[in-house]
């Protein structure tokens, strides 16, 4: 694939960003040397290689739970003025 000026544009306009010449100048090696590692990723092979959904296996993703100190009704709605009847009054749902 040929990175130039043209390729760089084309995918402005589809990410719909305006590009100064300034940037152009700037992004355009960077496009290349992106595009150009992409494709050497191309070359592994990757014929006998499982599928991973989770490339890191999770482990103990959940906190141990342990009672803490909670704050009262009265504090928790202290910091807002939408409530009514001791509750956080939200809007209209229809």
């Amino acid at each position: 694939m040929e990175v130039d000026r043209k390729l760089l544009e084309h995918v402005a306009e589809v990410a719909r960003i305006k590009l100064t010449e300034e940037e152009i100048g700037k992004f355009l090696p960077q496009l290349k040397e992106t595009l150009e590692f992409f494709s050497k990723l191309k070359e592994i092979d990757t014929d006998n290689a499982k599928p991973s959904f989770q490339p890191v296996e999770l482990k103990n993703a959940v906190r141990e739970d342990k009672e803490g100190k909670c704050i009262s009704q009265d504090e928790a709605l202290s910091l807002t003025e939408h409530k009514k009847d001791g509750y956080f009054k939200g809007p209209r749902a229809v």
